[in-house]
């Protein structure tokens, strides 16, 4: 499991489309070990704010800083240490399950302990490994989704609208996820339903941030 420790610093930091403020004055430092969740309504830029974080979205106003063991990482290349489950992040839908699983793991480590046949058996889709993600419901791609990004070896893990798609059994899926891989990590999610959340170290409401 990984142990590098993780900081991420966000300075009087604020985001804007046009002229009107997603949120602003954002004062704010995550750390590895803990899990925060960012609360607030469908719209409210949740989402926004994950990306600022991530460094896919540029910041507006103020800054985002990144240290991993105490040494400064730019910006670009947080990249490396993050794995990311959202609704808007789309799988390969040309790939079989295996094949996409192959591709992902080419860019990041697995965790410990865990090699595809694990990941795959985890999964908990039989006879899925072939098929082309195509063919697979809205709730087996968020599964994917989830186990691609719960299983790679990144200190860092960001969850938007987690348990989207998933029907009562997968949510309790989700959470033996979250059981098992969380620790050690910087976990950030967005959400605005309990169950995605609740176990969270830290509550991070963006309506505190609409001025």
């Amino acid at each position: 499991m990984n142990h590098e420790l993780l900081s991420i610093s966000l300075d009087n930091t604020g985001r804007r489309f046009n002229r009107d403020w997603i949120f602003r004055g954002v004062e704010y430092t995550f750390n590895s070990g803990s899990c925060y969740a960012i609360l607030g309504p469908n719209g409210s830029g949740k989402s926004t704010l994950l990306q600022v974080i991530n460094g896919s979205l540029g910041a507006s106003a103020g800054k985002v800083s990144y240290s991993l063991n105490n040494l400064i990482i730019p910006q670009e290349n947080i990249f490396q240490h993050l794995s990311i489950a959202a609704p808007y992040l789309e799988l390969i839908e040309e790939f079989t399950l295996s094949e996409m699983v192959d591709f992902h793991f080419k860019f990041k480590p697995y965790l410990p302990g865990i090699d595809k046949n694990i990941l795959i058996d985890l999964l908990n889709l039989p006879s899925a490994e072939h098929k082309q993600i195509k063919y697979f419901s809205s709730g087996m791609k968020q599964r994917l989704k989830l186990i691609l990004a719960f299983c790679a070896d990144t200190p860092l893990l960001m969850l938007d609208e987690p348990c989207s798609n998933l029907d009562s059994q997968g949510v309790e899926w989700y959470r033996s996820l979250v059981e098992r891989f969380l620790a050690n990590r910087l976990t950030i999610i967005g959400s605005n339903q309990p169950y995605e959340y609740d176990f969270c170290n830290y509550n991070l409401y963006i309506t505190d941030y609409k001025k």
